[in-house]
């Protein structure tokens, strides 16, 4: 059985995802003081990453994990409405079309279809249902008595995490997948993990250290 990984910021969509449900949050003027605190220990994190003090990996990791304090307190069910709200409001205006073609290309291939993604596993699974993706694999939040703790589950799904994240959802599933002839799809370095996994790889919309890399190696490089 083969396989197509798709990585979704970036490569499915030309905005970020974790600004839909901050754009649920700002729009209602709630989670103002948690989004105060999350650009004041986040925004320096951006400046040491474009100085190249810090990694890719270094600056989305925790980035990812701290989107759990918007649903502190949240139950799981409650949230659903935030997710729904990114998918349906935020990202329906950001979806790349030529990538989308790709996926259902796939999908009507009978391969099977994952999206691997540092964002919440809760909107990782909503964006799957909207595309129509088997599997959703995502960083987990901790829930405790019904509600989120505001904290991300170790390990967040990003850099080599990608990948062992990825082969541990295909064990559990008890999945027999042909990685070599298999395909995954991503635009950034800290996606490259998941990219080695397969024996396609293609760089879609690839930032500057994917693009090199790729053209090293002889990858395909996806662009308009």
């Amino acid at each position: 059985m083969k396989a197509a990984f798709f990585d979704i910021d970036g490569t499915l969509t030309s905005e970020r995802t974790w600004k839909g449900p901050m754009s649920y949050f700002k729009q209602r003027g709630l989670r103002r003081g948690t989004h105060l605190a999350f650009l004041a220990v986040h925004y320096p994190l951006y400046y040491l990453r474009r100085l190249r003090l810090i990694s890719e990996g270094a600056f989305r990791a925790p980035w990812a994990a701290h989107l759990a304090w918007y649903v502190s307190g949240y139950t799981v069910e409650e949230s659903q409405e935030v997710w729904d709200w990114a998918v349906e409001r935020f990202l329906s205006r950001f979806w790349r079309q030529d990538t989308r073609q790709i996926l259902n290309q796939h999908r009507q291939a009978g391969d099977l279809v994952f999206l691997v993604s540092s964002g919440p596993l809760p909107m990782v699974e909503r964006i799957a249902r909207e595309l129509g993706a088997q599997h959703a694999i995502g960083t987990r939040f901790e829930v405790k008595a019904g509600r989120y703790t505001g904290r991300a589950l170790p390990q967040v799904v990003i850099d080599t995490f990608k990948a062992s994240a990825t082969l541990d959802y295909i064990r559990s599933k008890g999945l027999s997948i042909d990685l070599p002839a298999s395909f995954a799809y991503a635009d950034a370095i800290s996606d490259l993990a998941l990219l080695e996994m397969v024996g396609h790889h293609v760089a879609v919309y690839p930032d500057r250290g994917l693009r090199a890399v790729a053209i090293q190696r002889g990858w395909q490089v996806f662009t308009e």
